[in-house]
C-alpha cells in the first residue's frame, strides 16, 4: 500500500472520512484533514495525534483548499454536502459545496503536483431506472441536485485526467454504514436512525412501504476501496467504479434485523415516501474488483452487528 508522503482527506472528520483517516494512520501515513465540521466531529479523530493535522476550512474557499493541498501526495475527496434531502431543500448550497468545491480540490491538486485524487461519488447518479444491477456503463439519470453534483464531480475528474494528466478515480458508494455514522444529523442515513430508535426502545419511521431495496456496504470495505486506488495501475485512472456488495436488502428486512439485534419487536411507523428516493438499488462491483483489485469482505451481517455494538457503547 503506497501511503508514502502526506495524505489529504477532505471531509476527514465525517463518517467515512474519519474511518479512512484511522486506517491511514494504522498504515503509518501522515494525514492532513480538511473539514468545516458542518457534519463531521473532532471526536471522530480523537487519539490520532500527532499523525493527523487538522485544518478547519470550507471547500468553497479556493485559497484555503490550495493551502491544504500543498505537499500532499494523494487527495481523498470525501468532503460534501452529503444528502439527497439537503439538495432538495437547498440546491444552490449543494452545487456550491459539491461542484464548485470539487473543482477547487482538483485545481489545488493539480497546482500542488498531487499524484492521485480519489473522489467519493454516489449510486444516486443512476436515478431510478428499473434495470439491475447497476453497471458503470449505464447512462446516468440523476433525480436530485445531490446526484447531479456527484455526476459533475466524476466528469471533472475525468476531464482533469484527460487534459492535465491528474490521475483521478471516482467511487460510487451504495448506502454505506458503520461506526461513527451520526444518527443525530437532520439528514442521517437509515441504519443509524433505526439503531438509535431500537436502542432507546422506540420504533423507527419507515418512509414508503419499506419494500424499497438498498445495497448496504460496511464502511471498512469502502475504506479498502479508497486505498485500492493508490495501488491500481495508471490505466485505471479516469474511471468510475461501483463500491458495494451486490446484494439487495429491503428497508423492512433491515429494520427487522436491527430489531432482532436490539431484542425489540418489529412494529415501525410508516410515512409517505420522500422526494428523490429511488425504489431499487443494487450494484455490479465486478469492475472495481477486477481493475482496482478491491477485495471486500461482503459480510453484511457481521458489519451490522459491529455497528450496533458501537452504537450501544456510545
Amino acid at each position: 500500500m503506497d501511503v508514502r508522503g502526506l495524505q489529504l482527506v477532505t471531509g476527514g472528520a465525517g463518517f467515512i472520512g474519519s474511518n479512512l483517516v484511522r486506517r491511514l494512520v494504522e498504515l503509518g501515513a501522515r494525514v492532513r484533514v480538511f473539514d468545516d465540521l458542518s457534519a463531521g466531529h473532532l471526536e471522530n479523530l480523537a487519539g490520532l495525534e500527532p499523525s493527523v493535522e487538522f485544518i478547519r476550512g470550507d471547500l468553497r474557499d479556493a485559497a484555503a483548499v490550495r493551502a491544504a493541498a500543498q505537499g500532499a501526495a494523494h487527495v481523498f475527496h470525501l468532503g460534501a454536502l452529503a444528502s439527497v434531502q439537503a439538495s432538495v431543500d437547498d440546491p444552490a448550497a449543494t452545487h456550491e459545496i459539491n461542484v464548485t468545491g470539487t473543482l477547487n480540490v482538483l485545481l489545488a491538486a493539480r497546482a500542488a503536483g498531487v499524484r492521485r485524487v480519489v473522489f467519493s461519488s454516489s449510486a444516486s447518479v443512476y436515478g431510478d431506472s428499473p434495470e439491475m444491477p447497476k453497471r458503470e456503463d449505464m447512462r446516468p439519470a440523476p433525480l436530485t441536485g445531490y446526484a447531479l453534483s456527484k455526476l459533475a464531480g466524476e466528469h471533472y475528474g475525468r476531464i482533469f485526467h484527460g487534459l492535465y494528466g491528474l490521475e483521478c478515480f471516482a467511487l460510487r458508494y451504495f448506502n454505506v454504514f458503520g461506526p461513527r455514522q451520526d444518527p443525530a444529523s437532520h439528514y442521517a442515513a437509515v441504519i443509524p436512525l433505526f439503531m438509535r430508535a431500537y436502542a432507546a426502545g422506540r420504533q423507527p419511521t419507515i418512509y414508503g412501504d419499506g419494500e424499497q431495496t438498498r445495497d448496504f456496504t460496511y464502511v471498512a470495505d469502502v475504506v479498502a476501496a479508497n486505498l485500492a486506488c493508490l495501488d491500481a495501475p495508471a490505466t485505471a485512472a479516469g474511471g468510475v467504479y461501483n463500491v458495494a456488495y451486490g446484494d439487495r436488502i429491503s428497508v423492512n428486512d433491515l429494520a427487522r434485523r436491527i430489531a432482532a439485534l436490539a431484542g425489540q419487536p418489529f412494529a415501525p411507523t410508516y410515512a409517505p415516501a420522500r422526494p428523490g428516493d429511488v425504489r431499487e438499488s443494487q450494484a455490479d462491483s465486478s469492475l472495481a474488483r477486477r481493475v482496482l483489485g478491491w477485495q471486500p469482505t461482503g459480510d453484511f451481517a457481521a458489519g451490522l452487528r459491529a455497528t450496533y455494538d458501537w452504537f450501544k457503547s456510545r
